[in-house]
């Protein structure tokens, strides 16, 4: 039977355009003083723990969550809304990046009363910070390979032992959301489960990774015989695979997957000349449908769907949109042109664009999900 690739937004409509008003001026006043087209390249690469602390006073994160858990109870949409005000304005949004988009929601639909009330009303203040624990070393793209193990102990709770990966701000972070193998499977799929860990225990080790500018976002995370009660199990275990796609369709759906190279989109649309006009409308053609598409998921994820095909969709044209603007700036702007605005934002973009394809699953990966979704492998 052949999929539904319906992207219609399947989320009340509603007038978003007071809550834009409002976040306007939020950051109008919350962003640092002479907030740089340089800085505003990082777009949700910039960590800054005092503006997320902001942006949970002022009610912009936790949107979705309920209020018993600190949140606010607001829609899908309206929290894409924000997020996209958030992105087009290169906000540091990192520190709290990751914990909202997909912790909150895994905690919330997985995990226990206990842990929700512990951990969400500090996801939603902008002050509990996650990273993420899939990927490993020597396992590449395919997530399946995984070999960390988490060991039951006689004596009651799990033992850790092995390596995660590209763990973005692991080391500004509270806690992570660990995938592990917890029993033996038949299915190439089974005997994994998720962890809630408290990166504070003793055995843990957070080694800098630096990227092609020699910044450090990412980390190596070694577990050496991390001992974890019970309560550290997220969701049922054995379930962790099931969980991890529900994640993904989170983690790869939201404007993040089609925003991240806007500031030189702008940029380069300032400079360009009326020569340009036809390269510029065609990309902001595909960031529009790519906004319509990332809405629909929302919606979709907001009326409780999994929408995982539709999601991996969207990060593979989304990066291959941010990859491209690059390459197309090149050829619009003349470098007689080019201010120092534009020169720092195209410096940054360029060294970042290679990444675009590859995290949040690569392009590879990504398409085999979607051909086999469709019945073609």
């Amino acid at each position: 039977m052949t999929p539904n690739l319906d992207f219609s937004i399947s989320s009340p409509k509603v007038d978003h355009c007071a809550l834009r008003a409002e976040v306007r001026a939020f950051l109008a006043q919350a962003l640092p003083r002479g907030w740089s087209a340089g800085e505003r390249a990082r777009s949700w690469s910039g960590f800054d723990a005092d503006f997320s602390r902001a942006l949970g006073r002022a009610g912009y994160i936790g949107m979705t969550l309920p209020t018993e858990y600190g949140g606010h109870g607001r829609g899908a949409m309206e929290r894409h809304v924000v997020v996209e005000e958030l992105l087009a304005a290169g906000a540091p949004v990192a520190a709290h990046w990751i914990a909202d988009r997909q912790s909150a929601q895994m905690i919330l639909h997985n995990g226990t009363e206990e842990q929700r009330r512990t951990i969400l009303p500090g996801i939603a203040a902008g002050e509990v910070y996650f990273c993420i624990g899939m990927s490993e070393p020597d396992s590449g793209s395919d997530l399946a390979s995984i070999r960390m193990r988490a060991e039951r102990l006689p004596s009651g709770g799990w033992r850790l032992n092995g390596t995660k990966l590209w763990t973005t701000y692991a080391h500004a972070s509270h806690y992570m959301i660990c995938l592990c193998r917890t029993g033996l499977s038949d299915e190439r799929h089974g005997g994994m489960s998720q962890f809630l860990i408290d990166l504070a225990l003793p055995g843990i080790e957070i080694r800098p990774v630096l990227d092609i500018a020699g910044e450090h976002h990412f980390n190596e995370v070694h577990f050496d015989g991390v001992d974890l009660p019970d309560s550290a199990v997220l969701g049922q275990e054995g379930d962790g695979w099931a969980q991890v796609l529900s994640e993904l369709a989170f983690e790869r759906s939201g404007p993040e997957r089609f925003l991240s190279s806007f500031a030189l989109f702008e940029e380069m649309a300032r400079l360009a000349p009326p020569t340009g006009d036809a390269a510029i409308g065609r990309l902001a053609a595909h960031v529009m449908v790519l906004r319509h598409m990332s809405q629909s998921v929302a919606g979709r994820l907001e009326q409780g769907e999994k929408p995982d095909l539709h999601a991996a969709i969207v990060k593979d044209l989304g990066a291959i949109l941010e990859q491209e603007i690059p390459e197309r700036s090149r050829e619009v702007v003349d470098p007689a042109l080019a201010d120092a605005a534009y020169t720092a934002t195209y410096a940054r973009l360029r060294q970042a664009a290679p990444s675009f394809s590859l995290r949040g699953g690569t392009r590879e990966v990504l398409r085999s999900i979607i051909s086999r979704s469709l019945g073609l492998r």
